[in-house]
């Protein structure tokens, strides 16, 4: 369907909605197209192609409200949707809380965010397949100790989605992405015959933006190679570095402490420290609806409101709470336009493009500035309290000497609290790469405990 079509579908059944009885209600409308192949020793394993297409409505009676949704578009089925809603909407507790957005804060962003590429969409079934095998023959002629591979895989997706309310808004929006990986296997040389396994990948809103297959591949290979050999470290409390992927891991738990459904339960360390200092000055994060081209990126959030840009941490001070238009009421702040949601249920808080701002410091100057010390390149768990701020999290990584990478380790456990390790960070790199709605470069903490043997 066209996207004033899908916009006239969702204006529709709010409107409808609020003839049936509502006082209030939006309804959200998303149709997309996906596929994804995998590839394992050069044989195709699986392939997926589905277009699918849903609908959620969210009604209010007052201050009362529920929602639901459905795949079928057909007039009965709407008619008993907005029926089963409203008895339901009935059946529920009021809350102050719940509504639409004020009036005055809906809108849209007008300029073209770069979200959507038709190339995805042109790739054929062959050339998707291809890309994936050839990262992976890449992978597995990189050296001889790489002798298997748990596969490789490409998979994309274009989607469009529509969003109205019974207030006037109408929006639309279409997005594309597109990603392959690999995963190879290496086995160790030694008498032991141990086995690592790890992985790369490349990610882009356009097919033409990928990365070289075969070079992904070579990466993963050497990201795996340098996993042999892996032993433990006695405990200790040494500086530990962060590579881009692990501390992305690390950004996500602080997106955590600052939703507004954790602030408003008082379930975060960081509840009612805005305008406090939370973390070094050497600190920023910012959360960035209108970066071109971004994962997170849109013209509205999923309650209608104009997307934007919000500090959250500026040069360690805790700025903002990311909200939406429910979490802003319960803390008599405004939304952040934060809200996020499916066609199943009612928005949650998600973020934007939710980062950490590049530091001076290359990825090579943070590792020689570290005489002992721990590299992460993978985490394991989820060890994390946030409302505590307490981390534990299993490790794998390479251990530095005098500046150097010295050798592989793994089977060991990072321990520190969150609250601490924002105000120890003593390095940022300036290898910012966005590869999802939460990205973050090399970073160096000082004094976490690595618990091994």
């Amino acid at each position: 369907m066209t996207d004033a079509r899908l916009e006239q579908i969702a204006e529709d059944l709010a409107q409808r909605a609020v003839r049936a009885g509502a006082t209030a209600a939006d309804a959200i409308v998303i149709e997309s197209d996906d596929f994804s192949a995998s590839v394992r020793l050069g044989k195709v394993e699986n392939l997926k192609e589905a277009a699918s297409h849903a609908l959620g409505l969210r009604i209010f009676l007052g201050a009362r409200s529920a929602t639901s949704y459905s795949s079928d578009f057909s007039p009965d089925s709407i008619g008993r949707l907005v029926d089963r809603t409203l008895t339901m909407a009935r059946a529920t507790s009021e809350d102050p809380a719940s509504g639409l957005p004020e009036p005055g804060l809906l809108g849209g962003h007008e300029g073209d965010l770069d979200l959507y590429s038709a190339d995805v969409a042109d790739l054929s079934t062959d050339e998707r397949i291809e890309i994936a095998r050839r990262a992976e023959d890449a992978a597995l002629s990189a050296d001889p100790r790489i002798k298997n591979s748990e596969g490789a895989w490409f998979e994309g997706s274009v989607a469009t989605k529509a969003l109205a309310n019974s207030l006037g808004f109408r929006g639309s929006y279409r997005s594309s992405y597109c990603a392959f990986s690999v995963a190879p296997v290496a086995q160790s040389e030694s008498p032991d015959g141990s086995m690592q396994r790890d992985y790369w990948y490349s990610v882009a809103r356009r097919a033409r933006s990928l990365e070289d297959p075969a070079e992904v591949g070579r990466k993963a290979a050497e990201r795996v190679l340098r996993k042999l050999g892996g032993r433990k470290v006695a405990t200790c409390r040494v500086p530990v570095v962060f590579d881009p992927e692990t501390a992305r891991s690390f950004l996500g738990h602080l997106f955590e402490t600052v939703r507004g459904d954790a602030i408003y339960r008082n379930a975060s360390f960081l509840t009612g420290k805005i305008g406090q200092r939370v973390a070094g000055q050497n600190v920023t994060v910012l959360d960035d609806g209108l970066r071109p081209g971004g994962f997170g990126s849109r013209p509205f959030d999923d309650e209608g409101l104009s997307s934007r840009a919000t500090p959250v941490i500026e040069k360690g001070v805790l700025r903002n709470y990311l909200l939406n238009c429910y979490s802003a009421r319960k803390l008599k702040l405004q939304s952040t336009g934060n809200a996020a949601r499916g066609v199943s249920g009612p928005p949650g808080v998600g973020p934007k493009n939710f980062y950490l701002a590049a530091g001076p410091h290359s990825p090579e100057e943070i590792l020689k500035s570290v005489k002992r010390g721990f590299y992460v390149t993978e985490l394991i768990g989820f060890g994390v309290n946030v409302v505590t701020g307490d981390y534990s999290r299993g490790a794998s990584g390479i251990w530095i000497e005098n500046g150097e990478l010295a050798f592989p380790v793994e089977e060991v456990t990072i321990a520190g609290n969150l609250a601490e390790m924002l105000n120890h960070v003593a390095m940022i790199g300036s290898d910012l790469e966005f590869r999802s709605a939460l990205a973050a470069p090399t970073l160096l903490m000082d004094g976490l405990i690595v618990a091994g043997t």
